[in-house]
């Protein structure tokens, strides 16, 4: 049994989505994020970062996204949401996760946290160099996907996918969102068709991008 600790729409979403699809027994700990509840010291015990999610995994506090991804898909293989070790399409799934977590997750928290970056007086800035960033990676992952998709990793729908589809929903009220690159929201509309996007949003309350 998995204790997600979770915020709706929060980089937990592909988390708790992936332990719907791979149909993990889980219980779910919501954090109160208006009133800072990750901040406080009862959370910083299991992140000390202080950020969501963070996931119970054989009684020890497990975080990062990205990390619990990758691991969810490894723990539970007969889900198939990874490709196999030493296999072809190993490569590109390790390499597109880790480029979704450290090139294009952290350019959308100055998107939304762009005080964070410089001060409130260069938040425009911020904000603005954000999205360039942002839509670049969304040139390069289209480019990607027209050359060899439906999935980031050509036929088989990974976890990848699943982390990519949250970045592409964080980025519906954008100036340009996601879903306007031809491949990339064909990816989201295979995903959306899934059953458990369907449970995701029931379970969150999340009513936006249905």
């Amino acid at each position: 049994m998995y204790t997600l600790y979770y915020m709706p729409g929060a980089a937990s979403l592909v988390v708790h989505w992936l332990l719907i699809e791979a149909g993990a027994a889980h219980e779910l700990r919501r954090v109160d994020g208006e009133a800072g509840e990750q901040k406080q010291p009862a959370y910083l015990r299991l992140n000390p970062n202080g950020l969501i999610p963070v996931l119970i995994i054989d009684g020890e506090p497990v975080y990062e996204a990205a990390a619990l991804a990758l691991l969810l898909a490894e723990r539970h293989p007969e889900a198939g949401l990874s490709p196999a070790p030493g296999s072809a399409a190993r490569a590109s799934y390790l390499q597109w996760m880790l480029h979704l977590a450290n090139t294009l997750q952290p350019a959308f928290r100055n998107w939304f946290y762009p005080d964070e970056a410089a001060g409130a007086d260069q938040r425009q800035a911020v904000q603005d160099r954000a999205c360039q960033r942002i839509e670049a990676a969304w040139d390069r992952l289209e480019a990607h996907l027209q050359a060899g998709g439906p999935y980031l990793t050509g036929e088989q729908l990974t976890a990848v996918d699943f982390h990519a589809a949250m970045l592409a929903r964080w980025s519906r009220n954008m100036p340009r969102p996601a879903t306007e690159w031809p491949a990339i929201r064909q990816l989201v509309q295979l995903l959306k068709a899934r059953p458990s996007f369907q449970t995701l949003n029931q379970r969150e309350g999340l009513t936006e991008w249905l």
